[in-house]
């Protein structure tokens, strides 16, 4: 049951965007709790030099293949697998209430890095670090205060929603149709899907608020939630919804569900904008109406730390980590089926909120996990 990724000789040169992509080179199997077999022989800073780095990463309660958060955080670990002495167990997960008991029996197997992802793992976790001080882990989306074996990744969100509320607030207002979709700039209405109704998400929604209005605050944002992270109805019924009160770009923050409000898009004939990764890749059947996809370079923040493991410097990576925009791990990426078809308009106002980032001219009311 258990799925490894083990070194290969080969060395490949990594393409950006693709990595970006994440979701073609997943590990194809998973474990469940209580399926666990062992791990490396774990040590407090990583790799001794000898045997191989073993890594286990814990779903966030969308699960493994959701085109977006989780298996970016994978793809991470894929290349890692590639370009090191390192192996990865895929552990999948999708009942909170279960992380704090999935976490300890994974410490129990003997891994030398365990890898949590979501927000969601933070309370389980600040009582499992210290109840395995020896184990190295990483955290994405928090951080565990005090804790010196814990990496906590926090994920400037707000800055990625920005970015999306500025491509949705450029396009909206463009007279804009490709393939039998279109824009409505006399309308000048967007609309955001958000999964479940909580403090992440809520901050996703603001900061994307607040990007459209540094385009031009007379746009009007509809705004719901699916409650969901992998009900793809329920957000095809959100974003339908909102095209139908005259919103011609949606973008969601739902995770796997995030699906349906791209098929909403397509069956009506708008556009939607991606999370997390480039969707037009990940989602490559919608990619006529993904515009473009705010992204972040989570991947990257796996393979560093397993890379710190294996080279025995994890402390290193100990407390809190960030990817932002002015480290150049958050971005907006055009679709693929878009690349030299959009406005300029629309690369110009993104650059210009990446530079009011940069130079601490852009001031969020949200932060990247709560408002």
């Amino acid at each position: 049951m258990t799925d490894r990724r083990t070194k290969v000789d080969e060395s490949a040169e990594v393409n950006r965007r693709m990595l970006l992509a994440s979701g073609g080179a997943l590990a194809t199997g998973t474990v469940f709790a209580g399926c666990l077999g062992g791990g490396g022989g774990g040590s407090d800073d990583g790799g001794d030099g000898g045997s191989t780095t073993q890594v286990a990463i814990i779903s966030s309660p969308a699960g493994f293949d959701d085109n977006a958060f989780n298996d970016n955080a994978v793809q991470g670990l894929e290349q890692a697998s590639e370009d090191l002495d390192l192996e990865y167990t895929t552990v999948e997960e999708t009942e909170e209430a279960q992380y704090e008991s999935v976490q300890a029996d994974v410490a129990e197997s003997g891994y030398d890095l365990i890898i949590c992802v979501g927000d969601n793992h933070t309370d389980p976790l600040t009582t499992n670090a210290g109840e395995y001080p020896d184990q190295n882990w990483m955290l994405i989306n928090n951080v565990v205060e005090d804790a010196d074996n814990v990496s906590g990744w926090i994920e400037m969100n707000n800055e990625m929603s920005f970015l999306a509320g500025v491509a949705a607030g450029v396009m909206t207002q463009e007279d804009f149709e490709y393939e039998g979709s279109s824009t409505d700039p006399d309308g000048s209405t967007v609309g955001f899907v958000g999964g479940e109704d909580i403090p992440l998400i809520n901050a996703f929604e603001q900061s994307y608020i607040e990007g459209v209005e540094w385009v031009d605050d007379g746009i009007e944002v509809l705004t719901g939630y699916g409650g969901s992270f992998s009900d793809t109805g329920a957000a095809n019924d959100v974003a339908s919804s909102q095209i139908d009160d005259g919103a011609d770009i949606v973008w969601h923050a739902a995770s796997a569900a995030g699906g349906g409000a791209f098929s909403a898009a397509q069956e009506a004939g708008r556009f939607a904008l991606g999370v997390d990764v480039d969707q037009s890749v990940t989602e490559e059947q919608y990619q006529d109406v993904i515009l473009g996809s705010a992204v972040k370079a989570l991947n990257e923040a796996t393979y560093t730390v397993s890379e710190a493991v294996v080279n025995g410097n994890f402390s290193e990576y100990v407390g809190e980590q960030n990817l932002s925009v002015e480290q150049g791990s958050i971005d907006f990426v055009v679709g693929q089926a878009f690349e030299g078809e959009l406005p300029d308009a629309l690369n110009q106002n993104i650059q210009d909120a990446k530079d009011g980032f940069e130079n601490d001219e852009i001031e969020l009311t949200c932060g990247p996990t709560s408002c």
